[in-house]
């Protein structure tokens, strides 16, 4: 299991998810992690948050394929609306998970980003780690599914780092 980077501040657990334009990928992780979280009893301690890099899609709702396979999978994911990232989550943020190397090429072009806290989110699968997400915006329903399929892996792995962390 990859460890997390101990909390910032005793007892809590702030993660970030980012992808290029915050409606796919990182919401997606977002939604699965946040129903992780609160299935394992910590949603009292871990917040969780996610943004893009980019700031075309700010305010709007996450891709329409994104949301209804997350419905699908008894998620709720009626709530997000696109953000772009702050600067200052590489200083507060415990972790902040990129989805690919261009995101966390520009994560890191923001500041002093420390490795072990900005990082890329599949550095925590268990089956790939390392790997990216791959977008599947320009793609079909498959390329959704197959990005559920690594966030949900992943996630289930993050969230005991994580608890490990807290411990």
């Amino acid at each position: 299991m990859t460890p997390a980077p101990p909390p910032r501040e005793p007892g809590s657990y702030r993660i970030a998810l980012v992808c290029l334009g915050n409606i796919c990928r990182s919401p997606m992780a977002d939604v699965v992690l946040a129903s992780r979280v609160a299935g394992a009893g910590l949603d009292d301690r871990v917040e969780v948050v996610s943004a893009g890099t980019g700031t075309w899609h700010v305010g709007e709702a996450m891709d329409r394929r994104a949301a209804a396979l997350l419905t699908a999978q008894g998620y709720d994911a009626s709530r997000h609306r696109a953000r772009s990232v702050v600067a200052s989550w590489l200083q507060e943020q415990d972790l902040v998970l990129a989805m690919d190397h261009d995101n966390l090429r520009e994560l890191r072009a923001l500041g002093d980003a420390d490795p072990a806290r900005v990082r890329l989110f599949r550095d925590f699968d268990p089956a790939e780690p390392g790997g990216v997400v791959p977008d599947p915006f320009f793609g079909g329903e498959d390329g959704f599914r197959a990005v559920l399929d690594m966030v949900e892996r992943t996630c289930d792995a993050l969230v005991a780092a994580v608890d490990a962390a807290l411990a």
